[in-house]
C-alpha cells in the first residue's frame, strides 16, 4: 500500500484518528463554508449534542433529505457518534417513494431540506404527516435552502430549524457523546441504504461500520488518492457512490470533499477550476454535459487526475479527454460498499478502458455458470459472484437476503462478467438483461458496445424483444452524435462485419438522450427501453 491505512475500525474513533493525523488539513468545502479535519468533528459533535437532546440514541433509524450540503455530512457522522443509524433519503423521490422509505426504515428523526429544487418538502411532509401516513415520525429538523424565507415551523408538529436543534445541544455534556462513540463496534449497522427501485418495492441494505472504512480505504489506493487530493462531488450523497464510495475514500486518506449541492455543467467546471479539484466521481451523463458545456474551453482543469467512472470505453473516454487521465474503471454495488472491483490508475489505458480491474483486498470473486452455478474458467462469460466486505442484510426481508446468497456463502450480484488470466474483472451487463434468441444467450452489452465503435453513434442499447421464430430478437435503440444522420441498412452492415450471424440486431430504433427512461437517481430503466419502440 502506497499510503498507510487507518487503524479505526468505526466511524467515531475514524474520524477523532484523523484529526490526530492530518488536523488543520482542509477536509470539507460546502458552499460558504470551509472546514478542517478538527473543525469538522467540533461540527460533528456539535450537531451529535443537538440530535442527542431530541432523543435520538443508539439504534434509532433517522432521514437526512437534501441535496449535497455541509448538513449531510454533519448530520451523518453525527449519528454515528451516537450510534444511530444513518438513512440516505432520495431528493428526486415521489411521494409514494418517499412514504414508502419513511415507513419501512421505521424513521423517527427526519434532517430535512425545506425545499429542493422545484420539491416544496416542507408542504409534503407536513401533508403526509396530517394524513397519518408517516406514523413513526416524532421530530423533524429542517433545514433552510433559503436563509432569507424559512419555512414557518410547527411546534406542536415538533419541527424545528437546524440552528435551533444545535441550540438545544449545548445542554448534552460531552462526556456523554464520548462514550456513546466508544460503544458502536465495527459490526454495529451504520447507514441504511435503499436501492432505486424501478418496479418493484426498493430493497433497504443494512451496511456496518467497519466495512464502510476498509473498503473505502483500498478503493482510494486504486485511484492513488492521498492527502492534497480534493474530490468533486456533485454525485447525490445519499447515492452508495457518493456516501458508501467517494466519502469513505476521501476521509480515510485524509483528503478534501468539495460538495456541490446538486449538479449543474456550469457550476461544476467552476468549482473544478476554482477548488482545484484532482478526484471526480461522475456518472456517463454528467462527464459529457461538462464536456459539452460552451464554458469547458475557458476552464482550467489541469488539477484533473484520478477518480471513478462507470461507462463504456468511449465514456470513459471522454472523462479522460475531460482531464482526469487516470480515470478508474469500477464496479459494484450498494451491497458491496460501492465498488469491489477497481481497475489501478496506473493500468495502461487500454487496460482501463476495457476492464474493471482486479477484486479489491478481502473481496473473493467467481464467476459461475447461469443455469448450474459451476465456476467457469477465465475468459468464459457467467454471473458474478462475490464474497468478502457485503451487506449485513436487507432489511426487515430475512428470506430475500438469503435468497442473495448461493450455497457457499457468494452473494449473487446480477450482473455478467468475465476474467482475465491476470484475475482482472471485465463487466458485461445485468443477468436479467441477457437475450435468448434461438436458443442462444447473448450479452447485449457485447452489441452495444459495437454500435459505438461506428462514427456517429453516441449510445446505443440492446434489449430482446418478441420474435416468432427465434423467441426474441434483437433490438438497438441508437441515440446519434448531433448533425449525424444514419440508417439502420449502415448499422447493421457495420455489425454483420464485427459479429457472429445471430448477435445482429434485426430492428434499430433511433431517438434521443431526453426520452430515455431513468429512475429517480437518473439511473437508465433498461427494462422500460422497449416503450420507445414504434
Amino acid at each position: 500500500m502506497s499510503f498507510q491505512p487507518p487503524t479505526s475500525q468505526t466511524i467515531p474513533t475514524l474520524l477523532s484518528e484523523q484529526v490526530q493525523r492530518f488536523g488543520e488539513r482542509p477536509a470539507l468545502v460546502a458552499g460558504p463554508h470551509r472546514l478542517s479535519y478538527s473543525e469538522l468533528r467540533h461540527e460533528v459533535m456539535r450537531t451529535a449534542a443537538g440530535l442527542h437532546a431530541l432523543g435520538v440514541r443508539r439504534g434509532d433509524h433517522v432521514g437526512i433529505l437534501m441535496g449535497n450540503r455541509q448538513e449531510w455530512v454533519l448530520s451523518f457522522l453525527a449519528l454515528q457518534q451516537l450510534g444511530a443509524v444513518s438513512v440516505g433519503l432520495n431528493t428526486w423521490a415521489t411521494p409514494r417513494e418517499f412514504v414508502y422509505a419513511l415507513t419501512h426504515a421505521q424513521i423517527s428523526v427526519l434532517v430535512c431540506v425545506d425545499r429542493f429544487k422545484r420539491t416544496p418538502w416542507h408542504s409534503q411532509v407536513s401533508a403526509m404527516q396530517a394524513a397519518g401516513e408517516l406514523p413513526d415520525l416524532r421530530r423533524t429538523v429542517w433545514v433552510s435552502a433559503d436563509a432569507q424565507q424559512p419555512p414557518p415551523l410547527n411546534a406542536a408538529a415538533a419541527e424545528l430549524g437546524w440552528d435551533a436543534m444545535l441550540a438545544q445541544g449545548q445542554a448534552t455534556a460531552a462526556a456523554v457523546l464520548e462514550a456513546a462513540g466508544l460503544v458502536a463496534s465495527p459490526d454495529d449497522v451504520a447507514m441504511l441504504l435503499y436501492t432505486s427501485g424501478s418496479t418493484a418495492a426498493p430493497k433497504g441494505i443494512l451496511l456496518q461500520h467497519g466495512h464502510w472504512i476498509r473498503n473505502g480505504f483500498h478503493i482510494g489506493e486504486r485511484q492513488h488518492v492521498g492527502p492534497e487530493d480534493r474530490l468533486w462531488l456533485a454525485v447525490s450523497l445519499f447515492w452508495s457512490y457518493g456516501c458508501v464510495n467517494a466519502l469513505p475514500n476521501l476521509l480515510t486518506h485524509g483528503g478534501c470533499v468539495v460538495l456541490q449541492e446538486h449538479f449543474d455543467a456550469q457550476e461544476g467546471l467552476r468549482l473544478i477550476e476554482a477548488e482545484r479539484c484532482s478526484i471526480i466521481y461522475a456518472t456517463p451523463n454528467i462527464v459529457q454535459a461538462l464536456q459539452e458545456h460552451p464554458d469547458r474551453p475557458g476552464r482550467d482543469l489541469s488539477s484533473l487526475r484520478s477518480g471513478a467512472i462507470i461507462g463504456t470505453p468511449e465514456q470513459i473516454q471522454v472523462a479522460i479527454d475531460l482531464g482526469a487521465h487516470e480515470i478508474c474503471n469500477v464496479y459494484g454495488l450498494s451491497e458491496t460498499y460501492g465498488n469491489c472491483a477497481v481497475i489501478d490508475a496506473g493500468e495502461p489505458l487500454e487496460v482501463r478502458l476495457q476492464s474493471v480491474g482486479a477484486p479489491l483486498p478481502d473481496v473473493t470473486v467467481r464467476i459461475c455458470h447461469i443455469e448450474t452455478g459451476q465456476v467457469l474458467p477465465a475468459g468464459e462469460v457467467g454471473e458474478i459472484r462475490i464474497k468478502g466486505p457485503l451487506f449485513l442484510a436487507y432489511h426487515r426481508e430475512p428470506e430475500k437476503t438469503a435468497e442473495s446468497f448461493d450455497d457457499h456463502g457468494f452473494f449473487h450480484s446480477g450482473d455478467l462478467g468475465w476474467q482475465d488470466a491476470q484475475g482482472r474483472l471485465y463487466y458485461r451487463g445485468r443477468l436479467k438483461e441477457m437475450v435468448k434468441s434461438g436458443g442462444i444467450n447473448i450479452a447485449p452489452v457485447e452489441v452495444e458496445e459495437s454500435l459505438m465503435r461506428y462514427a456517429g453513434v453516441r449510445s446505443a442499447y440492446v434489449i430482446g424483444v418478441p420474435h416468432p421464430v427465434l423467441d426474441e430478437a434483437l433490438a438497438a435503440i441508437v441515440i446519434l452524435e448531433a448533425g449525424v444522420q444514419l440508417t439502420p441498412e449502415e448499422l447493421k452492415r457495420h455489425c454483420q462485419t464485427e459479429l457472429s450471424a445471430y448477435k445482429v440486431p434485426l430492428v434499430y430504433h433511433f431517438t434521443t438522450t431526453d426520452r430515455l427512461p431513468l429512475t429517480t437517481t437518473g439511473k437508465l430503466q433498461k427494462m422500460m427501453l422497449h416503450t420507445l419502440l414504434p
